[in-house]
């Protein structure tokens, strides 16, 4: 193998909180990322893209979302920026680094390649122009599925390399076929001529609620202390560990979410989190495995892993009759399963579906506002830690922000490669993120161009220590956020300078990205697409 070139490990979390990890201040037990933390930099203003479908576009191409054609999911809207599909004129990180030499390898999530619709599933088209897959955008060995979310026990869109399988062997369950199959393809091309970049992307904790009995137990009777108490002993953590400034107070707990006084079925609400918590937990079970097959072939040292999420937590609630209709999968026995949240029908099995809802994600996103799908920081807040042992010499906590448009960047140096001005004929769109090798080398680093936002009409811009922020169809709010980041005092009246120069910095943005108000895209897109203004 190349001698200076490091192995590359990204490991994508799906629909995970901040807090949710030990190390972020989390009761979960997560001792595989809390030791890459321990031995690493952890970013503390890590940032994603709000929605699974465009973080992975940006994550994959060092672009913004628009600019690849994700601007709102995998829906075709009619429009290049909304296509629901990565276009020509970006390139993966795989692509970027099969070209210079890297084995290219991915398990897990793809969901930037179109719509698949699973109740007909004849009419999938994997890998035609609308449909690129994994083996048609760099990778050269693919497991994993297509579609947005995965039932842990059957997932639909399942597929190997370019071929559609069924999920096989009794106790099958899809995180572990993850990190089985990451550990076999580690195996098979770890430290041998060229270094590999592998792209781990699970589907753990996207709802539903599927998690094996054992680890289940184990959170059982935990939760019983209710989301006030969790979030309270997070966010003392956070500030001990020097993760958050003691400045920086918890935000008030959601007006949606009752007290836990209040609750009635605690029993139900307590083991609706422990399914939640044994989904991560069962993750964190599979890296342990991923970072023991790369030690065991000696290349722990230059093998440089990043693990993040894609977005803060899921609010969403899955109701008997509501649009997880739409993705229900039977069983593999055929029988169907129960969807719904209903109180006492516990979660954890393979035949029912649920969600964990607004207020235990409100506790996973401890201590900011919001959740997935909104651009306020509990719905774009990411851990981000990375591990490199031959550059990484000392534990390091880092506040500067990043992104993960930055990712391609750093890959890119990482590599000793250059990003190209175009691909297969195509000329490709300069990327937009900055690399943070920098901070790995241990040296100071900060991003020179702010950070922009938009998903489903919520907007935001970053530009050093202020941030001006919108949920739809609401106004602009304005946050120092070396001094409020957990967005609690609106400062656009008293520093309204600020909001206009950041209000006019979002604007060129949105025009440079071709970024459509809310209003147009309800004329090109269904109406079950996309929000109500309620």
């Amino acid at each position: 193998m190349e001698a200076n070139r490091p192995n590359i490990i990204l490991i994508l979390a799906d629909d995970m909180g901040y807090s949710d990890i030990g190390c972020y201040g989390s009761e979960i037990a997560t001792p595989a990322i809390d030791q890459l933390s321990a031995g690493g930099v952890s970013f503390t203003q890590a940032y994603n893209c709000a929605r699974c479908c465009p973080s992975r576009a940006s994550l994959l191409t060092g672009l913004y979302p628009h600019q690849t054609g994700v601007g709102h999911m995998v829906a075709d809207l009619g429009h290049p920026s909304y296509q629901g599909y990565l276009n020509n004129h970006c390139v993966t990180i795989a692509e970027v680094l099969r070209s210079g030499g890297y084995h290219t390898l991915m398990c897990g999530k793809w969901h930037v390649g179109g719509g698949y619709d699973v109740k007909y599933p004849r009419a999938w088209k994997p890998g035609d122009q609308g449909h690129p897959i994994p083996t048609t955008r760099g990778f050269e060995s693919f497991y994993g599925t297509l579609a947005g979310c995965a039932d842990y026990f059957n997932p639909h869109t399942l597929m190997r390399n370019d071929s559609p399988i069924e999920p096989k062997g009794e106790g099958y369950y899809y995180t572990d076929a993850i990190s089985q199959e990451a550990c076999r393809m580690i195996r098979e091309h770890g430290g041998r001529d060229r270094p590999f970049f592998l792209y781990v992307a699970y589907t753990a904790p996207h709802w539903p609620l599927h998690a094996l009995p054992e680890d289940i137990a184990r959170y059982q009777g935990r939760y019983r202390r209710g989301w006030d108490v969790i979030r309270c002993t997070r966010h003392e953590k956070l500030v001990e560990v020097g993760f958050l400034d003691a400045k920086w107070k918890i935000s008030p707990r959601d007006r949606s979410a009752p007290s836990w006084n209040e609750v009635k079925e605690k029993d139900w609400e307590d083991r609706r989190m422990a399914v939640y918590a044994a989904q991560v937990d069962r993750m964190d079970q599979g890296i342990g495995k991923i970072v023991a097959a790369v030690r065991k072939l000696g290349l722990e040292e230059n093998t440089l892993i990043m693990f993040l999420s894609d977005n803060g937590g899921c609010a969403e609630f899955l109701a008997e009759d509501g649009f997880v209709q739409n993705v229900l999968w039977p069983m593999r026995n055929g029988k169907p399963v129960r969807a719904g949240n209903f109180p006492g029908m516990m979660p954890g099995p393979e035949d029912t579906y649920m969600s964990y809802d607004l207020p235990w994600a409100n506790a996973s996103n401890t201590p900011f506002r919001l959740y997935k799908h909104w651009v306020h920081e509990g719905g774009i807040a990411t851990p981000l830690i990375v591990s490199w042992p031959s550059v990484i010499k000392k534990r390091r906590i880092v506040h500067e922000p990043t992104h993960v448009i930055d990712i391609m960047a750093t890959c890119v140096e990482a590599a000793g490669m250059r990003y190209p001005h175009s691909f297969k004929g195509n000329e490709i769109v300069p990327i937009r993120g900055e690399s943070f090798m920098q901070v790995l080398q241990g040296k100071r680093w900060s991003r020179e161009k702010p950070l922009c936002w938009e998903h489903e009409g919520n907007c935001a811009v970053r530009k050093e220590n202020w941030k001006l922020v919108k949920k739809y169809p609401g106004d602009w709010e304005l946050y120092n956020m070396e001094q409020d980041r957990t967005e609690s005092v609106d400062l656009k009246e008293k520093n309204k300078p600020k909001a206009d120069e950041l209000r006019k910095l979002y604007e060129r943005w949105a025009q440079e990205c071709e970024v459509l108000p809310m209003e147009r895209l309800r004329i090109l897109a269904p109406i079950e697409d996309l929000p109500t203004e309620e």
